[in-house]
């Protein structure tokens, strides 16, 4: 039986699985990409796959990490990777090393310690890529990018044997093309993200808005989370397709959040919101 009862979203070819609520757990996967974003407390429906992609540290992303990799360990499953900041690694080490010793059995753990700019290989033709955000020290977000290569215009017309003849000559026929999928922002305090492009241009952004009430623009601003005000900020520049809202927090009914959703952000915008958590059936956002 699954561990959690985890909200489901259809986008075209892609499932995202998750569970977010500030403060309590956080986990969003995408099994077909197979990445999951943040590991909460290891819902028995994110085991399988292969690479978490850990922005920072706070236990409502991270608790399930040895759990994670001992219950792969235990089904048989080869060792699952944790990408995470590079300073979380020795701690991450002694946390699964522990953990092991009080279960008695050693915990395979393939941990890859990233800062931003890296690029980590998640199948041949994708990989994810790492941007610095604004929440913990260390903390990142990840954007999953496939990459391909592009026939140059001048080399349209030719035939396949023409083709293979100019590259026999050593000839440049193609370019590398980038396709960003989905950004996970993680946990962020406002930033200009428009200034990546892998970002601006990603077909799913996976976003924090924590907090909407206006009295709450303190406790963002503590928490270093973002708010309604600088979400809209954010939004206004970027050119994604599809916007899934995470981390809501409990201090404001859904239905509250919905309404300040509709009344603050323009109606291009809102159409394309799906807020993870909200469970009326039908409904995105």
């Amino acid at each position: 039986m699954p561990s959690h009862n985890l909200s489901r979203i259809k986008i075209d070819d892609l499932d995202i699985i998750g569970y977010s609520i500030a403060g309590e757990e956080t986990v969003v996967a995408m099994p077909q990409l197979d990445v999951c974003f943040d590991i909460g407390k290891a819902p028995e429906q994110v085991i399988s796959i292969n690479n978490i992609l850990l922005t920072h540290g706070h236990m409502d992303h991270s608790a399930g990490i040895a759990y994670y990799l001992s219950h792969r360990n235990f089904c048989g499953q080869k060792p699952g990777t944790i990408v995470a900041p590079q300073n979380m690694i020795a701690n991450m080490r002694k946390i699964i090393n522990v953990w092991g010793k009080l279960d008695g059995n050693e915990i395979p753990a393939n941990l890859v310690g990233v800062k931003p700019g890296d690029e980590y290989n998640i199948k041949p033709n994708l990989i994810a890529r790492v941007f610095p955000t604004k929440h913990s020290r260390g903390s990142v977000g990840f954007s999953v990018i496939e990459k391909r290569k592009k026939l140059k215009q001048e080399y349209i017309e030719l035939n396949s044997r023409q083709i293979v003849e100019l590259k026999r000559q050593g000839v440049e026929i193609d370019y590398p093309l980038e396709i960003p999928i989905v950004t996970y922002l993680g946990d962020t305090q406002y930033v200009d993200f428009s200034q990546l492009n892998y970002i601006k241009e990603s077909r799913i952004l996976i976003a924090e808005c924590t907090f909407y009430e206006t009295e709450h623009s303190g406790r963002a601003e503590a928490g270093k989370h973002m708010h309604i005000k600088e979400f809209t900020n954010l939004l206004e520049d970027l050119d994604n397709e599809h916007i899934i809202i995470t981390h809501t927090t409990q201090r404001t009914p859904m239905r509250e959040i919905r309404r300040i959703l509709k009344e603050t952000l323009s109606p291009q915008i809102h159409g394309k919101i799906i807020l993870l958590m909200d469970k009326r059936p039908g409904l995105r956002g």
